[in-house]
């Protein structure tokens, strides 16, 4: 398909307005099975979708999650493969996710996890969904130790993003998501910061010209790193500014946060550290309080328990033996490392995000 944006040089990502009937287009032609996830949301879009696949000649086994995080669990993961076991799932058949971030992350990690890897499509429905957990591969679960410690990388076969669909957000929801283009723009895009800035209105506005903009470029930042970088070994590691404290936060709040929520206060977070460490100007620090901000998202955690988050940010995946480290900046556009900050820095920080300034 010409109109593919390349994602890595094994498949690419569809995106544009009422996309979603082009989805039996990229299942792989050997799939005689699908297995289509769905988020509870998505119940008239999946029966629209699994009929076009049925339409194909496909056998189609349609499977509703539960809403968000709750989706992520081994006990929903055995389900699942029990379905795929008693169908007769083979190495040629198809999983497609419909869904939000959870639902991507499980479908993949299904996928990845059958038979050591079937083809995966992902069918995003959110913004944080497109602009980010449905493109790059990573896939997997949350425990109670934490969030997203047992999964895979494994390639979809395509992601085909539906910009349509975001109608179906929750105005908090389509919020949350702009923490993780926000994101985009601080580590690599600094357009993405001015768009924002020219107009927060336009940015939500899921019928303009401006969202999709920022899609465009916040998928075009992810393809640009996972391109080089599949499993994280080095450059990969920046799409997770703000993601230390944000997934601290989201596992001793027991996944109550929305995701991008915890991000934006995350990337604050991360942000008074550098100040700290000397790698950025309280002026920096303020533009990440500012720009968040100016779309509603929050930029404070006062929910106390410093010392659970700091053993849930010591579980962290970038965290080497007893070595914290996190993705921070020197300047917009400048990612960095820093790595073991001294504990009256992180202490500091978090006093510093505790309360509204």
């Amino acid at each position: 398909m010409s109109d593919l944006i390349p994602i890595t040089p094994t498949y690419g990502l569809l995106l544009g307005r009422g996309v979603l009937e082009r989805v039996p287009e990229v299942v792989p032609h050997s799939a005689t099975r699908v297995l289509l996830v769905h988020a509870p949301v998505m119940l008239d879009a999946a029966s629209r979708l699994a009929e076009a696949l049925r339409a194909g000649g496909r056998e189609v086994f349609v499977e509703e999650l539960p809403d968000a995080e709750a989706a992520k669990t081994a006990d929903v993961l055995v389900r699942l493969w029990s379905v795929l076991g008693q169908a007769g799932f083979t190495r040629t058949d198809v999983v497609v996710a419909l869904g939000g971030g959870a639902t991507t992350d499980l479908g993949g990690f299904v996928a990845a996890s059958w038979l050591r890897g079937v083809p995966v499509v992902q069918v995003p429905t959110s913004l944080l969904g497109m602009v980010d957990a449905a493109v790059g591969g990573k896939t997997g679960i949350n425990t109670p130790e934490g969030k997203n410690l047992v999964g895979a990388f494994h390639e979809p076969t395509a992601v085909v993003c539906d910009l349509d669909l975001l109608r179906t957000l929750p105005r908090r929801d389509l919020v949350a998501g702009t923490a993780e283009v926000i994101k985009c723009g601080f580590i690599a895009d600094p357009r993405i910061l001015e768009l924002l800035d020219a107009d927060p209105d336009a940015a939500l506005n899921v019928d303009g010209e401006v969202l999709p903009e920022l899609v465009r470029r916040a998928i075009r930042v992810k393809a640009d790193v996972v391109s080089v970088d599949l499993k994280e070994s080095s450059l990969r590691e920046i799409l997770n500014y703000g993601h230390t404290f944000a997934h601290a936060i989201e596992q001793v709040e027991h996944y109550s946060w929305r995701h991008g929520d915890a991000v934006a206060v995350g990337m604050v977070y991360v942000a008074e550290l550098s100040r700290r460490a000397g790698l950025i100007d309280q002026q920096l620090v303020d533009e990440h309080r500012r720009l968040l901000r100016l779309v509603g998202l929050p930029t404070s955690y006062t929910g106390g328990r410093w010392a659970d988050l700091l053993t849930a940010m010591s579980r962290d995946k970038k965290t080497r033996g007893a070595t914290l480290r996190f993705v921070a900046l020197t300047g917009i556009a400048q990612p960095t490392r820093l790595e073991s900050p001294d504990p009256q820095w992180l202490e500091e920080a978090f006093a510093a995000v505790s309360t509204e300034r």
